[in-house]
């Protein structure tokens, strides 16, 4: 068995006939498949508002804007993520003010956001908090909603990773101010390419669909612009294979949750790694699947080993204040973050997609275990 996909998407009939349908009209963006979409996409987050975008990250900058945040401003923010979350600040002139994570769901730590409240020398420039939901586990929203209550901060949930998950029974992209949902094809669905603002507030909303429309105006009026806006529109086609998807939820999630028991079941034992942590009040829809290597286990060994049997891996994730332009811009250096960097050297996504069968999964993990001689 070689050749197996990190990832893949999951596309059906029913995706391609809504796909045709909306071929077969003369509207290909800014029809009535996008207002369905956003209706689902609202219902699923138990949002008032959903206004669809061309990303994620788009999606992010809208909420960043929107809020009013900009140049003299900070947002605690994790430096454990996908990039965009901290990027969609320096867009607006926002300085991501990064705190240390947990060790084990590998989400913001309330108790570094506190601190950070209470001693860091920019902390009177802290307008609000963006926390990531790493890898479809919520993060603690419950104690990060009573910190920015406490300190009458705006509070952003990127749940870009996390469509389908719940914190005590509320589902991802219902906290905070606004919130977003991501489509790329790794996704829990996918839209091609694609995201979703969530919201409550009608102004927030209003906002963000005037932004994603070149700062139209709220009568939507041909060529009549009253702001800074940016060209984020989900087109027609994008969102009739999100309604589709969408519609299939359960069914995709049931799914990516069959594969991760599987993973979890062989791996759970194995001396070297760590699988995934899901907290007892937590449901994960699984984005990725994610292993942490044991102290002084060799991951480039690790990969290098599954590469050659045909099974393709990624270091999920790298350290975002050790990137290059981070590193030289705000002068951060390795030591700043040690359980962010301790996870950033150890983590490793193994292939994982809806319809993985069992015996791929159990052909991974049959390698791993090989590896468990060699690696002591």
């Amino acid at each position: 068995m070689t050749n197996l996909p990190l990832a893949a998407p999951d596309i059906t009939d029913r995706e391609r006939e809504l796909v045709m349908q909306v071929l077969n009209t003369p509207i290909l963006s800014g029809g009535p498949m996008v207002q369905r979409f956003e209706e689902m996409a609202a219902s699923v987050a138990g949002r008032k508002h959903a206004v669809a975008v061309s990303s994620g990250t788009a999606g992010l900058h809208v909420i960043v804007r929107a809020l009013g945040l900009g140049a003299g401003d900070s947002v605690i923010t994790t430096p454990y993520s996908f990039i965009a979350s901290s990027n969609c600040l320096l867009y607006e002139g926002v300085d991501p003010l990064f705190v240390d994570i947990e060790p084990d769901t590998f989400n913001i730590d309330p108790d570094q956001v506190e601190l950070a409240l209470d001693f860091h020398p920019k902390r009177h420039r802290i307008k609000g908090i963006l926390a990531v939901d790493i890898f479809g586990h919520p993060a603690r929203w419950d104690r990060l909603e009573a910190i920015v209550q406490e300190h009458g901060l705006r509070l952003i949930e990127d749940s870009a990773e996390s469509l389908g998950s719940r914190l005590d029974g509320r589902p991802c992209g219902a906290f905070g101010d606004a919130a977003i949902f991501a489509f790329y094809p790794n996704k829990q669905i996918t839209t091609g390419e694609g995201g979703v603002v969530l919201t409550d507030s009608d102004d927030l909303a209003e906002m963000a669909r005037s932004l994603r429309n070149q700062g139209r105006g709220p009568s939507n009026e041909w060529l009549e612009h009253v702001r800074l806006g940016y060209n984020y529109r989900l087109s027609e086609l994008h969102a009739a294979l999100g309604v589709a998807q969408l519609e299939r939820l359960a069914e995709l999630l049931g799914k990516r949750a069959q594969v991760a028991r599987w993973y979890t079941q062989r791996l759970k034992d194995l001396p070297f790694l760590t699988p995934p942590t899901v907290y007892g009040n937590v449901d994960v829809s699984w984005f990725v699947y994610v292993v942490r290597l044991k102290d002084g286990i060799d991951r480039r060994l690790v990969m290098q080993h599954l590469q050659a049997k045909g099974i393709p891996t990624r270091p999920y994730f790298p350290a975002i204040h050790l990137m290059p332009f981070y590193a030289e811009r705000f002068g951060f250096k390795a030591g700043d973050f040690p359980v962010t960097e301790a996870a950033a050297s150890a983590t490793l996504a193994l292939p994982f997609h809806n319809n993985m069968t069992e015996d791929q999964v159990h052909y991974v993990c049959d390698q791993l275990q090989s590896l468990s001689e060699t690696l002591g």
